[in-house]
């Protein structure tokens, strides 16, 4: 992937920051794309989250969960962790670099209208950082 890179972070990479990759590449400013990944990724996503983002029109990323790497934290200008630094799996590397951590709960865990309501603020998240990114006077680091 050219250009510049948002990295979002969950434990599984199932759920939440699958969603907000799908979010972000839907409307991604120019020059920027997101891709996602997990600490301890799942073997698939969580069976509800391709069909909450088909409720807003969206498809779920077409890789499976997959690994955070060492690159992608590297090359990634903008890094987002969704509430999972405190785990004993979050890499040392990764608490070092810059970052901004959203805390949103775990919708695996939540019943259907707890899993959109993470969803929906998940989006209004994504909408504020593609606002902030597409802004010609950023300086294309948020952190």
């Amino acid at each position: 992937m050219a250009g510049r890179i948002v990295l979002f972070i969950c434990v599984e990479n199932a759920c939440r920051s699958l969603m907000a990759e799908a979010m972000f590449n839907a409307r991604r400013p120019r020059g920027w794309g997101a891709i996602s990944a997990g600490m301890e990724p799942a073997s698939h996503p969580n069976p509800r989250t391709g069909p909450m983002l088909q409720e807003i029109g969206l498809s779920l990323p077409s890789h499976p969960p997959q690994i955070l790497t060492v690159e992608m934290m590297t090359r990634a200008s903008v890094r987002v962790t969704m509430g999972c630094l405190g785990r004993e799996s979050c890499p040392a590397r990764l608490k070092t670099l810059p970052l901004v951590d959203w805390a949103l709960q775990d919708p695996g865990k939540l019943d259907n209208a707890g899993f959109r309501q993470v969803r929906d603020e998940l989006q209004r998240r994504v909408d504020q950082l593609i606002q902030d990114l597409a802004n010609p006077a950023h300086s294309g680091e948020l952190l």
